[in-house]
């Protein structure tokens, strides 16, 4: 029987399987433009990067840590300060079972107690799941970027998403 999922705050006790959740989407998809494996501690360096306004959550599902989300700051000069970029990703196994939107519903709902003002997302082309999930929480494309990633032997469209909060 399939358990409901809980979004909660990461953890760094997370880290290893956010990890590995990054890793299988360098490894087998486009969701990320990585082409190499990121380790542990890259990762802890990027997990206390965040914090305060830009989240990291995870997603538990049937006792174990299914997917993670968080929101980066989108440029460090300081005009952009109320826009950030949201990130979603879900265990391969897990997909399908609407854990990237509990993750997408808590990250809005934060992003909204923080005051931010605009939400981006980048999605290559080829993403129609991803650009789905996007359109489900009322993103709209405002632009697509030509041939700017090589992944897979493949160059690769993104699109420029924006959800305003306000």
């Amino acid at each position: 029987m399939t358990q409901p999922v809980t979004v909660r705050p990461a953890r760094e006790a997370d880290l290893e399987v956010i990890t590995e959740i990054y890793n299988e989407a360098i490894m087998t998809t486009t969701a990320t433009f990585d082409t190499e494996p990121r380790t542990v501690d890259d990762r802890r360096e990027w997990f206390r990067a965040h914090g305060g306004r830009f989240a990291v959550i995870v997603a538990e599902a049937d006792g174990r840590v299914a997917g993670w989300a968080s929101l980066s700051r989108w440029s460090d000069r300081p005009a952009y300060d109320d826009t950030a970029e949201t990130s979603v990703y879900v265990a391969s196994a897990l997909r399908g079972r609407g854990i990237g939107a509990s993750l997408y519903e808590a990250l809005i709902a934060g992003a909204k107690q923080q005051k931010f003002h605009t939400l981006l997302a980048r999605v290559a082309g080829e993403s129609a799941a991803s650009l789905r999930l996007h359109e489900r929480f009322s993103f709209t494309t405002v632009g697509t970027m030509k041939e700017v990633g090589r992944k897979f032997g493949r160059l690769l469209d993104v699109h420029l998403l924006q959800l305003m909060l306000e």
